[in-house]
């Protein structure tokens, strides 16, 4: 563990995920680290800037071997290496490997080469850093991950289910996202958990890549369907002598509309029809999935394959480093792209969150149609320093508007009308100085 002046203040991203194949070479977010980094250099004050793992994507790199991806990304992002040794040379600069960049871990280059920009590559897989009286512990949180545990740590070979899906899914989708008639296959990096990616890849279908004349014939139909399904019911009660319907008055004044008002009868008509039949049809369906579904999560079986739990395993991890270190305060992690912070045995557990695109679902307002998968992003370094005797953890965010009319189509937008996502960061955490040695 680095011994380092009280006065120090950390800095701490994660998530960049820079570089890859072909479209996923774009780094929309590259001015505002540019402006992060200047702003560091330009500062007084002693800082050290941790970035905690998957800074680069080196597993979306599917044509390059070892050192060669680095001397890649230097001839693709000159400006961002020059700022890292700009900024290195009035800033402590420490890299940490995440699971998408293990291969900074396999090859002792790597440390030579990124030296050459100021930055101190550290193949382990962990650091910690005494924080006044406080010790806090880094490490990026992949190795909690079942899907992305490296089993042996350093080795090139050891590649986790993690690694497959990236080169055959991300860097797949890097070749083929400009194919489209908006380039938008590329984030599917960005879609988090991964077993939303089949309902991402249908709502982008429907909205970006259906012909328009289908789409906008359909949409119709799908809006009122919901309508059309509670008129079923109601017909079914009205068979029923529960309540009366206005049958044959509602008849009557659609008829009297001429064409127009004959062919919306029909329409509606031909609606119930079918949501009555879905309904009859759905109802056992649905009760039948609720009960396997529940059946299955019972035994657990899909925990391991499809489900990757952002919370528990690094409670557990945070506890067993407490444990073992009475001045540990917090553990700092990234990984799940999620920014939050949890208080964790007299201490707290720190996620750095991600610099990606993030996406937010939203199910639309009316009508059975796909969900809304909203962007944003969500910009943030993570601040830490000792204040007397306590321990300070803010979070900075870093700006970055995104024009939903840029990234959505007027039909996503409307059907999402007063539901954008407002995602807003964690409130910092102060942990006292005598709070981890009292308990």
């Amino acid at each position: 563990m680095e011994e380092t002046a009280d006065d120090r203040v950390y800095y701490v991203i994660s998530d960049l995920h820079i570089g890859g194949d072909e479209q996923l070479e774009e780094v929309p977010f590259l001015d505002e680290l540019l402006a992060f980094l200047e702003r560091l250099r330009a500062t007084d004050d002693d800082i050290e800037l941790v970035i905690n793992g998957d800074a680069f994507g080196l597993w979306e790199f599917t044509g390059l071997d070892g050192v060669e991806k680095f001397d890649h990304l230097v001839a693709t992002y000159p400006k961002l290496f020059e700022q890292l040794r700009a900024t290195g040379e009035q800033v402590q600069i420490t890299l940490l490997p995440g699971n998408h960049d293990h291969e900074l871990a396999a090859y002792d280059a790597y440390v030579e080469r990124f030296a050459e920009y100021n930055v101190d590559l550290i193949q382990g897989q962990s650091i910690e850093r005494r924080v006044g009286d406080h010790v806090v512990h880094f490490e990026h949180g992949h190795q909690r991950d079942a899907n992305n545990h490296i089993e042996d740590w350093g080795n090139p070979y050891d590649k986790p289910l993690g690694y497959h899906y990236n080169t055959q899914v991300v860097s797949r989708a890097g070749h083929l996202s400009d194919r489209g008639r908006y380039n938008w296959l590329k984030d599917v990096q960005a879609v988090t958990p991964t077993e939303r990616v089949p309902s991402w890849v249908f709502s982008k279908y429907f909205y970006r890549e259906m012909n328009p004349l289908l789409r906008y014939a359909l949409l119709p139909f799908l809006l009122i369907f919901n309508i059309a399904a509670l008129v079923a019911i109601a017909a079914g009660m009205d068979l029923a002598g529960v309540i009366s319907l206005p049958v044959e008055q509602t008849e009557a004044f659609l008829t009297e509309l001429g064409p127009a008002g004959t062919t919306a009868w029909f329409l509606l008509v031909g609606n119930v029809v079918i949501a009555g039949l879905l309904v009859l049809v759905g109802i056992p369906l649905y009760l039948i999935r609720r009960d396997i579904t529940k059946t299955v999560d019972r035994f657990g079986v899909f925990e391991t394959d499809l489900t990757v739990d952002a919370e528990t395993p690094y409670q557990e991890a945070a506890e067993e480093v407490f444990d073992a270190n009475p001045d540990a305060s917090v553990f700092c992690y990234g990984h799940t792209h999620r920014p939050m912070v949890q208080h964790v045995d007299g201490g707290a557990l720190v996620n750095t969150g991600t610099w990606l695109k993030r996406l937010h679902r939203r199910d639309g307002v009316i009508g059975v149609l796909p969900p809304v998968f909203y962007p944003s992003y969500q910009l943030c370094a993570v601040r830490m320093e000792a204040d007397g005797g306590d321990l300070v953890v803010d979070y900075e965010e870093i700006e970055k508007p995104l024009a939903a009319s840029d990234e959505l189509t007027f039909t996503e937008r409307a059907l999402t009308l007063g539901r954008k996502p407002e995602p807003e960061l964690p409130d910092g955490v102060r942990i006292a100085g005598d709070k981890r040695r009292s308990d």
